[in-house]
């Protein structure tokens, strides 16, 4: 009788298993994501974060700022919260929309497929060169 339960005990376990592994989706969920889409992957999203930090030769936390612990009040836990707004990351958006609109427009206006060279004429590194802050000519 006792291995019975216990049995029963191990398929309900597994069943339960089965289930979650099911319904996780394959690939992680990023949250705040505003330009970039949300089903990207992990390796598409950190491959255009490192074009990011090259373009300008900054690090994540040029942009993402420090998770806070409650306490002590408001003292940084040396994690960056990579969904958390602040003026930097909104810049950053605006940046990125301007690229997206710019190449959209002036590079792919017609329906005749581009080249692969002319997909994405103006990056980030067209106007930063590795400064986080280009001059203004």
């Amino acid at each position: 009788m006792q291995k019975k339960k216990t049995n029963i005990l191990l398929a309900m376990i597994a069943i339960v298993v089965a289930g979650t592994a099911a319904t996780t989706p394959s690939h992680p969920t990023f949250r705040n994501l505003k330009v970039l889409p949300q089903d990207i992957s992990e390796k598409q999203l950190d491959s255009i974060m490192g074009t990011y930090n090259t373009a300008l030769k900054v690090n994540c936390d040029f942009c993402h700022s420090k998770e806070m612990n409650a306490f002590p009040m408001n003292t940084p836990t040396g994690r960056l919260d990579f969904a958390a707004d602040n003026n930097m990351k909104e810049e950053a958006r605006k940046m990125m929309r301007l690229t997206i609109n710019i190449n959209k427009t002036y590079f792919n206006q017609d329906s005749i497929k581009k080249a692969d060279h002319l997909l994405n004429v103006v990056t980030c590194n067209t106007c930063h060169r590795g400064n986080p802050f280009p001059a203004h000519e």
